[in-house]
């Protein structure tokens, strides 16, 4: 299940009425955007107690195509390892 920003915000209006919702909606806005720019700079994000994101660089290799078989070059590129905290993993995994 995927959550979108604006369902982010209305949890966050339903939790504390006396915040403005262009506020809580500006403070959304900024926490992802610092999070964004944190790994486009190749830095480590680390929520602890939550999850961790970190920029992994994959290399340049010769794939295949398996429908022609042609060989294709992919250039090295980041991608982004997520991982959970042991805390989180242990709830998602609890019997309820």
């Amino acid at each position: 299940m995927s959550t979108k920003k604006s369902e982010i915000i209305d949890k966050l209006a339903n939790h504390y009425p006396n915040f403005f919702r262009k506020d809580l909606k500006r403070f959304v806005e900024i926490f992802l955007n610092e999070i964004k720019n944190s790994l486009k700079r190749k830095e480590r994000v680390e929520l602890r107690d939550f999850f961790s994101l970190e920029p992994k660089l994959k290399k340049a290799r010769i794939a295949r195509n398996p429908k022609t078989n042609e060989k294709i070059y992919i250039k090295e590129r980041y991608s982004i390892l997520f991982k959970s905290s042991k805390l989180w993993s242990k709830k998602i995994n609890e019997k309820e």
